[in-house]
């Protein structure tokens, strides 16, 4: 019995840290502090982290929405889709998103496609308006 115990804290502790501790700075080579702190690459920081960004999405692949949030920040935008699909939008260069963010971009973007029980499973590039 004393052994289970000490086994719950030993979880409890690792969730708690795990909870607890902050986003990465970095990623590969992706300066994950410049990329957070370019909301809609209104700054047009993420422009000049695309090729990093390249290099290290297999990485990003098949973690959870919520992790993927910590390590690269709330999403320029997020959309629900059907069957419990989500989408998480993030700009790659200035654009029309820059004046209002409803309005239609023609900017690169990046779309990250999250499965029903929330694992990153596509990673696609578009220009188009969503």
């Amino acid at each position: 019995m004393a052994r289970f115990n000490v086994l719950i804290y030993a979880f409890m502790l690792i969730t708690f840290m795990h909870a607890c501790s902050s986003p990465p700075d970095k990623l590969g080579n992706l300066d994950l502090e410049k990329w957070r702190n370019d909301r809609g690459a209104c700054n047009n920081v993420r422009s000049g982290l695309k090729k990093d960004f390249k290099a290290v999405q297999n990485e990003l692949k098949g973690k959870f929405a919520d992790d993927i949030g910590k390590i690269l920040g709330r999403p320029d935008i997020h959309q629900l889709g059907e069957r419990n699909l989500k989408f998480y939008v993030y700009f790659l260069e200035k654009g029309e998103q820059c004046n209002d963010i409803k309005t239609r971009s023609h900017a690169e973007k990046v779309i990250l496609k999250f499965n029903a029980v929330g694992l990153l499973s596509e990673i696609t590039y578009q220009t188009r308006p969503l």
